[in-house]
């Protein structure tokens, strides 16, 4: 397996790019500002055949390179179903855009249950509603990796306070990842990786009254 986090933009946004190392088949996953060129200049040290743009959530700085990949590259791009307003019209969640943003039509949407072949790879989604309504987690159970987006950060969760957020949601969702392995790594989208063990208070939020 073939996993390079880019942390890039001005939130300092992780982009990741999963490969399978026998297939070299890889997917984008969250491309943030920058990403589109730093994902090429790795490609020419690693040759490998991009299918796809994956993307957690649709908050601005997860999203800014999509247009580049789906134009340049002809990749297509998937997100939830419920966070594809604002893929499409960046800025429509309510959230300040600092430059603009060319909006993307998602080519298929990324469901609870869903699954996806990289190679040799098998990622699962888990959609865990909470900081965005349709905020997503990506989990390859062979490997013991979750790509957890803004939901799960090394010491702390996802903000609560945007505008289309679902904190009553949240609970429930940390829930179902702190059912994972506990040797599970994890890659957010922001920050260094953590694991689900270290994460086991973290995962424990309840929704304040």
């Amino acid at each position: 397996m073939i996993l390079k986090v880019f942390p890039l933009g001005p939130a300092e946004t992780n982009t990741i790019l999963l490969a399978c190392s026998r297939t070299k088949r890889g997917v984008v996953v969250d491309p943030a500002q920058g990403s589109y060129e730093a994902v090429h200049r790795f490609l020419k040290k690693e040759p490998l055949t991009l299918e796809c743009v994956l993307c957690t959530h649709s908050h601005w700085d997860h999203i800014v390179d999509a247009s580049l990949f789906k134009k340049k590259d002809c990749l297509p791009v998937y997100v939830h179903s419920e966070d594809a307003g604002n893929l499409q019209t960046p800025g429509s969640d309510g959230l300040p855009l600092f430059f603009p943003i060319e909006g993307v039509a998602p080519d298929g949407y990324l469901e609870e249950g869903g699954k996806m072949d990289i190679g040799d790879l098998s990622l699962t989604v888990i959609h865990t509603p909470g900081h965005s309504p349709g905020a997503v987690c990506f989990y390859l159970g062979k490997e013991k990796i979750l790509i957890s987006g803004d939901t799960l950060f090394q010491g702390a969760i996802g903000n609560l306070s945007f505008p289309t957020s679902r904190p009553d949601l949240m609970e429930a969702s940390l829930k179902r990842l702190a059912a994972l392995p506990k040797e599970t790594k994890v890659y957010p989208g922001h920050g260094e990786p953590t694991t689900i063990a270290k994460e086991e208070r973290t995962l424990k939020y309840t929704v304040r009254e």
